[in-house]
């Protein structure tokens, strides 16, 4: 390949570009099985709407005034970027065309990040507090009953084995956000008179983003460390078909999603698929929930 001017750069970046592009369309992202996408047009969003509204009553006499919580939770915008450089050598040198895959790659890797970043932030679900100030899994999230005194409830069983959830996707709301602020965007530092490529005989590509990730109503999703057998399925699944609103109001939950690590595949599949146990017993659990393999999930 000749050396490199600016016109043959601007092809080249064109070029990678396309491979950019191509890589980032080939990934299959899951996170929008388990996540809402909410924008942004500030540096953070407020979401302390959370949880507050009680519900509809019949109308009898005058207007009942209820005062509704006030929450301070707010998800704050990140930026990430991912960067390559390029001798301007190696690109004229580049006989066999490895500089394109590689582009391809980084497609990819955008592309997979929104799975990274929603996948960790429910694993951090576990330490990390929601709207109420409590963890996200946790057993003393605070509701207040029909008479308006606070009761603690929980979305969480513990155990010694990998954690598995159990989730409400068909609201409106997910029980995970993604926030965007800027979609992830690709750039090039290709201008032959720029002082870095003068300085150094270096084009730059990269992409960055800004966004981060957050909770939803906890009520929507629940986590469990015990071995997911059929009895411990049934404990979560009616512990989250049972959560209420403040002041007693029903949710009519329903799971329809159990996710997990690839360590609990097989046995996820079995229990949502076999119409009998090996007992004959009758599953009561076939096709209540889709089965969502997770590979960012923590298997130990």
């Amino acid at each position: 390949m000749a050396d490199f001017t600016l016109e043959n750069l601007k092809t080249a970046g064109v070029g990678f570009k396309k491979n950019y592009q191509q890589g980032f369309n080939s990934f299959a992202a899951m996170w929008g099985q388990v996540a809402s996408e909410v924008p942004s047009t500030t540096g953070s969003n407020e979401y302390g709407w959370l949880g507050e509204f009680p519900g509809m009553r019949e109308w009898i006499g005058e207007r009942v005034i209820r005062q509704l919580g006030t929450h301070d939770y707010r998800i704050k915008n990140r930026k990430f970027e991912l960067t390559v450089g390029f001798k301007l050598d190696d690109l004229a040198d580049d006989n066999l065309g490895i500089y394109a895959p590689r582009m391809t790659g980084m497609g990819e890797a955008v592309a997979r990040h929104p799975d990274e970043l929603i996948f960790e932030t429910l694993e951090l679900g576990f330490e990390s507090a929601c709207y109420d100030g409590q963890n996200f899994f946790d057993t003393d999230h605070p509701v207040l009953d029909k008479e308006g005194e606070e009761q603690s409830k929980s979305n969480f069983f513990d155990g010694a084995g990998p954690a598995w959830y159990l989730m409400d996707t068909s609201r409106a709301l997910k029980p995970l956000v993604r926030q965007v602020r800027q979609a992830p965007e690709f750039n090039a530092l290709t201008d032959t008179s720029s002082e870095r490529v003068f300085m150094l005989d270096e084009v730059i590509y990269g992409a960055k983003s800004r966004e981060n990730a957050g909770y939803g109503f906890w009520q929507m999703a629940f986590a469990s460390k015990k071995e997911l057998t059929p009895d411990n399925f049934a404990e979560a699944y009616t512990a989250m078909t049972s959560q209420e609103g403040d002041y007693g109001r029903k949710l009519a939950l329903k799971p329809n999603v159990l996710l997990v690590p690839n360590t609990l595949e097989d046995t996820a599949n079995i229990l949502m698929s076999v119409e009998k146990f090996e007992n004959n017993k009758p599953n009561p659990h076939r096709n209540k929930c889709k089965v969502v393999v997770c590979p960012w999930l923590s298997t130990g």
